[in-house]
């Protein structure tokens, strides 16, 4: 580790436009049943403060998010079993969101009040078990697939389910046909896809379906982990004209980000995001910013952790379900009352200073020795010619950062130790003040916010 007892450490970061990547959408989390039932158990006064400091920058440490995924139904953060049409019916006649998905409705429509330019991402991790071959919603086997008479009752699912939802101010920007295709678990809602099978699902049912109904909702490819790339481009190659986004996860072994800049060299025009990654106490502190920051520096459009909140035993949860999933927010449902956690305000070090339009740029000198150590920076051009610069440093002594802008400009401050720094820097030539973030002193009007 060469540099790891350094006290000085050197950035670049090419604003010009060579430097230029990809457009930011947004950050945020994903909104379970357990996120649901959670926030339903708040006072009245906690779920209005919740809302600020989830949704706005109304409260100081509000992180503004812009992003959400939902899950169409249940999930492993579910307390129980259900779908929206539990019965055979080929007809959809008896579809119903039940009291979970009503109520998940309900609070969906609250976030994009609070702030109306919430992007929502829906996915499923089973449709009605009758549609299966295995005939129920969960299951490690086999035939854990759908079965091929109910491909059209499959594709109408979308959109009745997408209907409801936007009757209910809860409109749904975007789909993944199935969370994790790859992944069959008996302990939760699971359905097995392979990529040929999920391409020719989009191109001759569901697609269509979406257009039928005049839908605008995307369909986004894949939502699973970055070691099989070849899924979603088969999907791309076999149903590129409903689809031209792809959903990453983080739980490969040995994750790798560079697979999505890979991915963007061989199909340019594609959107990427990372749509999944657990916040636990289980984890390494940094284990959040890495899921933000390698996926950012790696052509992916946003971010989305895995989970909103959970109570203050990681739940509820299914029995086979995962037990160590904490939530952005820990909700104490007997007070009636909710918790930040640390992850939250690693993941509100980019929501709320990253707005969405902001141009991702080309930023180097970052290095990653293994094993935790590392220093790392991600920077961003916004609309009005400012720029942010997050700076991530798992050393623990803090280290004096040099950031030098290809426009011309250098910067200089502390990045303090075990920490995620953000710096707000104006736009080049708008001020002749010195050139330093640093925390104390002078600023060149720049801000700095440290987790």
């Amino acid at each position: 580790m060469p540099r790891a007892s350094s006290s000085t450490w050197k950035i670049e970061v090419d604003d010009t436009s060579s430097g230029h990547k990809q457009t930011v959408t947004g950050f945020g989390a994903a909104v379970t049943d357990a996120t649901v039932s959670v926030f339903s158990a708040l006072s009245d006064s906690q779920k209005s403060a919740l809302l600020d400091d989830l949704f706005t920058t109304t409260s100081n440490d509000g992180v503004a998010f812009s992003l959400l995924r939902h899950t169409i139904g249940p999930s492993d953060l579910s307390g129980e079993l259900y779908s929206y049409n539990n019965n055979t019916d080929s007809s959809l006649a008896k579809f119903d969101l039940t009291p979970a998905g009503t109520s998940m409705v309900s609070w969906i429509s609250k976030f994009k009040s609070a702030n109306p330019a919430i992007k929502l991402l829906g996915s499923l991790w089973s449709p009605p078990g009758w549609m299966k071959a295995n005939g129920v919603m969960t299951g490690k086997t086999a035939d854990n697939n759908l079965n091929p008479t109910y491909v059209d009752e499959f594709a109408q699912y979308f959109v009745k389910y997408i209907k409801a939802f936007d009757s209910g101010g809860a409109s749904v920007d975007a789909i993944t046909i199935q969370n994790e295709p790859l992944n069959s678990n008996a302990g939760y809602p699971t359905m097995y896809i392979s990529a040929d099978q999920s391409a020719s699902l989009i191109q001759e049912n569901i697609g269509p379906a979406l257009k039928s109904a005049d839908l605008s909702t995307e369909i986004w490819a894949y939502d699973h982990n970055t070691d099989q790339p070849s899924y979603p481009q088969t999907v791309l190659d076999g149903a590129g004209s409903y689809v031209d986004t792809v959903a990453w996860h983080c739980y490969a072994t040995n994750v790798d980000w560079s697979i999505l800049t890979q991915f963007h060299q061989k199909n340019p025009k594609v959107t990427q995001y990372m749509t999944e990654c657990w916040t636990s106490p289980t984890n390494s502190w940094y284990n959040t910013i890495d899921f933000i920051m390698g996926p950012m520096q790696n052509w992916a459009a946003g971010v989305m952790a895995w989970t909103m909140a959970t109570d203050t035993n990681e739940g509820p949860h299914l029995p086979g379900g995962c037990s160590t999933c904490r939530g952005l927010v820990t909700v104490d449902t007997s007070a009636g009352t909710y918790s930040k956690t640390l992850d939250y305000y690693f993941m509100g070090q980019f929501s709320r200073y990253v707005p969405r339009g902001a141009i991702n740029l080309n930023t180097t000198g970052g290095a990653d020795y293994g094993g935790g150590s590392k220093f790392e920076a991600t920077s961003f051009l916004n609309s009005d010619g400012s720029r942010i610069v997050v700076l991530q440093n798992n050393f623990a002594n803090s280290v004096d950062v040099t950031v030098k802008f290809n426009s011309g400009e250098t910067w200089t401050g502390p990045v303090y130790q075990q920490s995620l720094t953000t710096w707000q820097l104006p736009p080049p030539g708008t001020s002749t003040e010195s050139s330093s973030a640093a925390e104390s002193g002078a600023t060149k009007k720049s801000g700095v916010a440290t987790t």
